[in-house]
């Protein structure tokens, strides 16, 4: 059974789709970190690079977004074959200085930019509608009525015009579908007659994703039972799903915490996840790509090794495809089962990462094992993922997760120590760490005589060891500063 828990009281809106009492997904909308996938902008291009076939454009926010040649509408609209277009530079297309409509479809990723496209689309209930998309597409749910929405895609639209038929389009009717189209080339209309306002880049729709998101999950919803917090909220989800139980909550503790969400959120920010049986899983994320780490840990099995083996990583197979979801990660992502010796097996345990991806709306691609036992895989990325969205780079450690240790730290005060040896002074006092002070007590008496000055702490607190050399001067002076930092 389905349940959708949505958290929409607070400034973070929050919705969790749970199924058969495990959370599949939890998506998170912040004003500071809202998606900026589907908003349209009028921008205009700063740079075209022809090596890259693409142009930055400034579309008012922080960073400039990133456009390539192939969705540009001077391109797509060529009449030329597309063979010849492909051989022709981005310069041929677009100009530096030029003004565009940009619609947003990958969100900034640290230090990249907002991904955009020329190709605009305006969402409506049973239809996609592009001003200039010049192609009729129908969902891949649509079976049987492929051909008859494909035929009357191409009679509805102008040549420029781009039609997608959306799962809903199946069962609605040609009149409710024309006169949606009508309502769409409105939007559009009104897009552009705002656009011709504009004296500098900015934004001319901004989506409110949150709603859509829940809406689209509510839609898709056979059966189940929808818990909400927010009134207006409930009764636009019970005008959208009449089919479904839709409960409003306002009891004093959060909805998430009450349904275990919160819970959920905790785990799904660890590094390690622990599997049923005692084996764990790690996860390290990086820039470039995502390492997964398969271990028994306390998992030993009832049989021989191999067939713990496979019952280890079956297992982890489905929470993988799960925390991959859960986790909202993206881009490339290695996995290191434990190492099965049998072909049979890591097709079987491919098999079962695949069956799992099949739940998953984004698109993922599995590579397959290389020749060192590693599964490659590939799952797009539209948006931060749920650590990113969630937590920030460790101020101590900048996020290595690593950080010198009290003896590298006191070695190096040693070190700095030893070149002032033998000077006119008499004493010094060092600010640090009570654990570089502890690493360097065994060694201290061998270092003040070949210093030949007295060595004394000021002790502080600090997450990171460090040290700073404070003052040098006489044993009197030195010993009552000393003295006064304690």
């Amino acid at each position: 059974m389905e349940k959708l828990i949505i958290n929409a009281m607070s400034n973070e809106k929050r919705f969790a789709l749970v199924s058969n009492n495990t959370v599949e997904k939890i998506i998170f909308d912040r004003p500071e970190q809202r998606s900026l996938v589907g908003n349209i902008y009028y921008g205009t291009v700063t740079k075209v690079l022809p090596g890259m076939n693409a142009a930055f454009i400034d579309i008012g926010e922080e960073k400039n977004a990133y456009l390539h040649r192939d969705v540009l509408p001077s391109f797509v609209l060529s009449p030329e074959r597309s063979i010849d277009k492909e051989k022709k530079s981005v310069s041929s297309f677009v100009h530096q200085g030029e003004k565009l409509l940009v619609q947003v479809d990958k969100d900034a990723t640290g230090p990249k930019g907002a991904r955009v496209t020329g190709i605009i689309e305006i969402l409506g209930d049973n239809l996609i509608y592009m001003p200039q998309g010049r192609y009729v597409a129908v969902s891949k749910k649509i079976v049987d009525e492929k051909d008859r929405l494909r035929s009357f895609g191409m009679k509805l639209k102008s040549e420029e015009e781009g039609l997608i038929f959306r799962t809903s389009s199946a069962s609605a009717t040609e009149e409710e579908m024309v006169n949606e189209l009508s309502r769409l080339r409105s939007q559009y209309a009104e897009l552009m007659e705002k656009a011709a306002s504009f004296k500098k880049p900015g934004i001319l729709y901004q989506k409110d994703t949150f709603t859509e998101l829940v809406l689209e999950s509510v839609t898709n919803m056979s059966s189940g039972e929808v818990f909400v917090d927010d009134l207006s909220l409930k009764q636009l989800i019970q005008s959208r799903n009449s089919e479904l139980k839709v409960t409003y909550y306002n009891g004093k503790e959060n909805i998430f915490t009450v349904h275990r969400i919160e819970h959920e959120i905790d785990k799904a920010l660890k590094r390690i996840v622990w599997l049923d049986n005692g084996a764990y899983l790690i996860f390290d994320e990086t820039e470039a790509l995502t390492i997964i780490d398969v271990n028994t840990g306390k998992f030993s099995g009832k049989n021989d090794y191999q067939d713990t083996v496979v019952k280890t990583n079956t297992l982890a197979a489905i929470e993988i495809a799960r925390q991959l979801k859960l986790r909202d990660i993206g881009g490339i992502v290695l996995i290191d089962f434990i190492d099965m010796k049998n072909e049979r097996d890591k097709r079987y345990i491919q098999e079962s990462i695949e069956k799992e991806f099949q739940k998953d709306k984004t698109r993922t691609k599995i590579i397959g094992f290389t020749s060192l036992g590693i599964l490659q895989l590939t799952r797009k990325k539209t948006k931060v993922s749920l650590s990113e969205e969630l937590q920030v780079k460790c101020q101590v450690c900048d996020g290595t997760g690593r950080i010198l240790s009290a003896e590298t730290i006191a070695f190096r005060l040693e070190r700095e120590l030893i070149e002032h040896r033998n000077s006119d002074f008499e004493a010094v006092l060092i600010e640090t760490t009570k654990e570089v002070k502890e690493a360097l007590d065994p060694q201290l008496g061998v270092l003040e005589e070949l210093l030949n000055f007295k060595v004394y702490f000021s002790i502080h607190l600090s997450p990171s060891h460090y040290y700073v050399v404070k003052q040098f001067g006489n044993l009197e002076e030195i010993e009552q500063k000393a003295g006064e930092s304690y």
